[in-house]
């Protein structure tokens, strides 16, 4: 118990843990005026066996009881305030520490890592942080120091029952331990369970299209169905495995009053102890172990709680990239790649690779599915870092300039595109937060956007669905474009940009590229014979390797990869329904 405790606490910003230590210290508080009711008992039960019921021990007890009750409920304020501050906190607070964290983790993490897994953490295990963890810890830490309290409070009317309340608390602990055990058996399981089924139901929810169309509602539902009985069956599974040893711990605490009740009669009988004590440790009997009772239920989701740090900590420590170069600003924009390697999961992607883009000219990577084209963009922004060689911008290694000053020299659109759940306006000025309207409109002008954004319901204001999924592929590709525009970088990575845009957008997407590639360097993944013709220069990759390189003109008079590639999409174009 005093572990995950610890675990908690280290897993607090130290703001946040200075306030639960004051929770604390105001729960010591919050136990002393709670064993206020015990002299309030004695100086009653004197009072009423000595026939001294007078007003003076009438204010006596009166006098206790109102400081027991005010004394807990202004305790009891302010610490819930304190919990409740810390508790939200320390929430908010990992969720932006892990979305920063997240932002400089090489690009290869989110490939092993589901998106379950890290929307779980994010949602579920902080939601735990947030509001049950807190709830529990306190109610455990304030059981047991009320208890403690109370049993040391014994000691002060007679040392036997002290003593017996001190045996009791030992055993009761014994015993928590033996939960803990019990829980931690499933406390995997249960995780597990909760990470599975938010990654199940958001690969339903984002390929739901997909679903309908191929009408696998009913394979799918069945995999749905599948982690939602694991995940009801974990937690059924978690709350059985505590209740034994909770019921033990609830028994050993009733036992435990029965002994001290018992003791206190035979020590009354035996003419060892006072009929004014007697009673005394007879009320305090059924007070010792209340506190206790709460807190014993409360620790049980102690090693669950702690199995959630453990998986938020697992993301925290995942290496990040190396991000803390120079703020530097390149003297040109030539990029000049150097015999370049790069492996995935002990898979070489990219072997031996040398490549000169100059800056201000345009340069298509054409080559068949898994060759390494998207890979040999990653590494020039530097989502992975390379593994030999190096990549250089204006004669700098990219591992030199800090990750955002390099981050500056970048515009991307890709095939996928991704809008926020938010105004159209604001996701054009995405990447520089401060434009303004009129900044806007002139990048969604020249990203030929302008006319279908106008004819919405609440133009520029108008809410888009997470994804952009109220907007068609083509207006949500020149969106992109738009925002792309208005960040106004001078290198352009096209990842397929025009690969799946219907017939009706492609005139509007192709002059929205024109628009953002005026005056830029170009590096485009491309099929589409138009799209790579025009380049100043084309690299065709295969296996991770440079096969051929130079202009379209020349490409096509040699016998290789390029040439049949011409010829298939020329194929292609040219077929027709006889």
């Amino acid at each position: 118990m005093f572990e995950m405790l610890k675990k908690f606490f280290d897993f607090c910003s130290k703001e946040n843990r200075n306030k639960f230590y004051a929770a604390v210290a105001l729960g010591v508080l919050d136990a002393i005026f709670g064993a206020m009711k015990i002299p309030a008992a004695f100086f009653a039960i004197c009072a009423v066996l000595d026939d001294k019921i007078d007003s003076t021990a009438f204010a006596v007890v009166i006098g206790l009881m109102l400081v027991s009750t005010i004394g807990k409920m202004i305790v009891n304020r302010f610490s819930q305030m304190l919990q409740t501050e810390a508790g939200y906190n320390t929430c908010a607070g990992k969720r932006i520490e892990i979305g920063e964290h997240l932002r400089y983790l090489p690009m290869g993490y989110f490939n092993d890592t589901s998106l379950g897994h890290i929307t779980s953490v994010t949602t579920n295990t902080m939601e735990q942080v947030g509001d049950i963890a807190t709830r529990a810890i306190i109610m455990v830490l304030q059981g047991s120091i009320t208890t403690i309290v109370i049993g040391i409070g014994m000691f002060a009317f007679d040392w036997r029952i002290g003593v017996i309340s001190v045996l009791g608390i030992l055993v009761f602990f014994l015993v928590n331990k033996w939960t803990n055990k019990s829980v931690a058996r499933v406390a995997d399981e249960k995780i597990e369970a909760d990470r599975d089924i938010v990654g199940v139901i958001l690969e339903y929810i984002q390929g739901i299209a997909e679903i309908r169309n191929y009408n696998l509602i009913s394979q799918n539902n069945a995999r749905l169905d599948k982690a939602i009985d694991r995940k009801k069956n974990a937690d059924i599974k978690a709350e059985l495995s505590a209740i034994p040893a909770v019921g033990v711990q609830n028994l050993i605490s009733k036992l435990t009053g029965v002994v001290i009740a018992g003791a206190s009669v035979y020590f009354y009988l035996g003419g060892t102890m006072e009929l004014t004590y007697c009673i005394t440790m007879l009320l305090c009997s059924f007070m010792v172990f209340e506190a206790l009772d709460a807190a014993g239920v409360y620790t049980a989701l102690l090693k669950i709680i702690g199995k959630g740090v453990d998986r938020a900590n697992e993301i925290l420590s995942v290496q990040q990239m190396d991000i803390d170069g120079e703020e530097i600003v390149p003297e040109n924009h030539d990029i000049h790649l150097e015999h370049i390697s790069f492996a995935y999961e002990n898979r070489r992607i990219i072997d031996d690779i040398t490549l000169d883009i100059k800056e201000k000219t345009t340069t298509a990577i054409v080559g068949s599915s898994g060759g390494g084209k998207t890979t040999i963009t990653s590494l020039i922004a530097r989502f992975w870092d390379v593994q030999q060689g190096s990549v250089t911008l204006g004669g700098r290694d990219v591992r030199d300039y800090s990750f955002d000053s390099l981050m500056e020299n970048f515009s991307f659109v890709f095939q996928r595109v991704y809008l926020f759940e938010d105004t159209i306006a604001n996701n054009i000025r995405f990447g520089r937060p401060d434009a303004s309207m009129d900044e806007v409109i002139a990048a969604a002008k020249k990203a030929a956007c302008h006319e279908f954004i106008s004819a919405l319901p609440d133009g520029y204001e108008t809410v888009v669905g997470e994804g952009g999924a109220t907007l068609s592929g083509g207006e949500k590709q020149r969106i992109a474009i738009a925002r792309a525009i208005m960040k106004d970088a001078p290198i352009i990575i096209l990842d397929e940009a025009t690969a799946n845009v219907d017939p009706e957008n492609e005139k509007e997407l192709t002059q929205a590229i024109e628009n953002l590639t005026k005056e830029k360097t170009i590096i485009m993944i491309a099929h589409r014979l138009k799209t790579v013709r025009n380049a100043d220069q084309i690299v065709v990759i295969d296996k991770g390797r440079i096969v051929q390189q130079g202009s379209h003109e020349k490409l096509i008079q040699e016998n290789g990869i390029y040439k049949s590639f011409i010829s298939g999409r020329k194929q292609a174009v040219s077929w027709k329904l006889a």
